[in-house]
């Protein structure tokens, strides 16, 4: 499959919401904890080894970073979030910024969450799902680092995953995947599109 994704180009980072582009192109945000693969996910999604840096040092990027798709749409990199040492404030400072993208941002089509399948739906996840609900915002969830489990181990995590979030009322989608071993990029790129593609406010099924 051709992969739509691979002219993503890095476009600005932002420290607050004013700084967003002020126009109304697309946007698919990737959230998740900081140490859950998120920059990497993206990576593999857009086959741009060194598009996202992965940082070393988890809960660095307190920064909203957005990567443009030619002159269609664009893809949001946000702050990590959940790492313990980062200090109160600049959680605090995270909430606000995240949250106020996912409440207010008119351009945002949908959410890829990206959660390692071997910790899925922490605290942290299911603030960021409540965030997603209440705005009435798609999400597609990554249980990435897939590879890390075997067949039915994986297997099981996703239908737990799954039973986790009808019990949270949430309809978000979810699916195993690797950026190492490249298993469910087809998946995950077909989905991206479609949130792309889809209306503002629309939520979709599945």
């Amino acid at each position: 499959m051709q992969n739509p994704f691979s002219q993503a180009q890095f476009l600005l980072s932002c420290a607050q919401l004013t700084q967003l582009p002020d126009d109304d192109l697309p946007e698919v945000a990737f959230a998740g904890r900081s140490n859950a693969g998120k920059s990497s996910a993206l990576n593999a999604v857009c086959g741009r080894h060194g598009l996202a840096r992965v940082s070393k040092t988890p809960g660095r990027t307190q920064l909203i970073n957005l990567f443009g798709l030619g002159d269609a749409s664009r893809l949001a990199d946000l702050p990590g979030y959940g790492y313990a040492s980062v200090p109160e404030p600049m959680r605090k400072s995270w909430g606000r910024l995240v949250g106020g993208y996912v409440e207010q941002r008119i351009n945002l089509r949908g959410l890829f969450l990206v959660m390692d399948c071997r910790h899925p739906l922490t605290d942290y996840d299911q603030q960021m799902l409540a965030w997603a609900v209440g705005a009435r915002r798609n999400c597609h969830i990554l249980l990435t680092k897939a590879d890390k489990l075997g067949y039915g181990a994986s297997k099981n995590v996703l239908l737990a995953t799954r039973k986790g979030l009808k019990d949270m009322g949430s309809s978000a989608s979810v699916q195993l995947f690797s950026s190492s071993s490249h298993q469910g990029l087809d998946e995950a790129r077909a989905k991206l599109a479609g949130l792309l593609a889809s209306e503002a406010g629309v939520e979709l099924a599945g």
